[in-house]
């Protein structure tokens, strides 16, 4: 039993030792071509897109998009599922409809506040 499970994780250890064995080399070839001194002071500053940053850094969030944002969120999360369920359908036992629905009222559950809320703001 003992290697039976060992061969089960020989393929994971070997990718764990051989990423250690790895970032050995790569941390020292990356700390001898790296620069040794800070030859221009302004070479190191916050840049966006070539210009110096103006005004504050963080900006207030508008959350009238909020329920679309969470809508594209379940929808999409709903969609992976539901293909991959689509796909096997014909091959799946009539028991096995049942957990898919109940997926499918967990996740309109969570849609239901935002289309509460998409209601209750006029956004559709």
């Amino acid at each position: 039993m003992v290697g039976e499970l060992a061969g089960n994780y020989s393929t994971v250890v070997l990718m764990f030792a051989f990423g250690i064995v790895a970032m050995g080399p790569a941390l020292i070839v990356s700390r001898m071509i790296s620069p040794r001194k800070q030859s221009n002071p302004v070479k190191f500053l916050p840049m966006e897109c070539g210009q110096v940053p103006s005004g504050e850094g963080r900006t207030h969030f508008m959350m009238q998009y909020y329920p679309y944002i969470l809508m594209f969120v379940v929808f999409d999360v709903m969609a992976i599922f539901l293909y991959a369920w689509g796909s096997s359908l014909l091959e799946l036992p009539r028991s096995a409809t049942l957990p898919m629905m109940g997926f499918l009222a967990i996740m309109f559950g969570a849609m239901a506040p935002a289309l509460y809320l998409s209601g209750k703001r006029r956004i559709w």
